[in-house]
């Protein structure tokens, strides 16, 4: 697992890199039409490492940065709050992974808790992304959950291969790579868990867009935001999206999508759930 994570380490400062606007560093073009791509001489430079240093860190060598040397290519580099804690957690500066295996299904208090948030559409979500439980809520809204094995409840392979998924949100695209770079940023500890390896692996044989998105190497925290629906049988939903975890199992997060103000999707749920 600590091979994998310093191969994603350096894979994701490389593309980092590569994506830097020199502008924003007060650097010219390469050549006449490069604007974007910082050399490796510039970073190391402006981090204070070596370039050999830095070239090991990008190749993936079995070297032990420290806490601060990460820190400073992250200044560096121009990277967000999530970046940061996402290099560190590469780089072995976070808080140690929950023990024991991913749970399948969610333990029976928080179904209990799911259950309750009726008719907000909840579920809760593994760390590996597998959907552990929901409520009556949330299968109203996407009816084909309770229809797939085990293996395949997980969020991210729905929402890439689910055709239903592709026509319930009308922001497919944007919210697609979303998902995958929100899931990139929690799973950066877990590279090279069994659960996460074949989740991606998979994905990658089965999405292009996935493929596609995941070369990319975006990164992004968890934000509450507005979110839309469009249901067949009611129309567009217009819902909040929140995620909380249960003090006594902070493995798991639990999702909820309450109406935004001002819409009617509270009644739109009632008349889904026949309340």
């Amino acid at each position: 697992m600590k091979d994998e994570r310093r191969k994603e380490l350096g894979l994701f400062l490389r593309t980092r890199r590569n994506q830097a606007l020199r502008s924003d560093y007060g650097l010219p073009p390469v050549g006449r039409s490069r604007e974007r791509g910082l050399r490796r001489e510039e970073i190391a430079f402006l981090s204070g490492v070596s370039v050999t240093w830095y070239t090991w860190l990008e190749q993936g060598r079995d070297i032990s940065p420290s806490r601060q040397v990460l820190e400073s290519i992250a200044r560096a580099l121009h990277l967000s709050d999530t970046g940061l804690s996402y290099v560190l957690s590469l780089g072995g500066y976070s808080s140690a992974l929950p023990k024991g295996p991913v749970a399948a299904d969610a333990p029976a208090h928080v179904q209990r808790l799911l259950d309750a948030l009726d008719p907000n559409p909840s579920y809760a979500l593994s760390p590996d992304w597998g959907i552990a439980g929901w409520n009556r809520a949330y299968e109203a809204l996407y009816p084909n959950i309770g229809t797939f094995d085990a293996s395949d409840r997980n969020l991210l392979w729905l929402v890439f291969t689910d055709p239903y998924i592709r026509d319930l949100l009308p922001d497919w695209d944007v919210t697609s790579k979303r998902f995958l770079a929100e899931f990139r940023a929690e799973t950066g500890q877990r590279l090279g868990d069994p659960d996460v390896e074949y989740q991606v692996g998979r994905l990658k044989d089965a999405s292009p867009e996935f493929q596609e998105s995941w070369d990319r190497y975006d990164i992004l925290g968890f934000e509450s935001r507005e979110r839309q629906f469009h249901h067949p049988a009611v129309g567009v939903l217009h819902m909040e999206h929140h995620q909380v975890s249960p003090s006594d199992r902070p493995d798991l997060h639990i999702v909820v999508y309450t109406p935004a103000p001002g819409s009617d999707a509270g009644e739109q749920m009632q008349r889904l759930m026949g309340v």
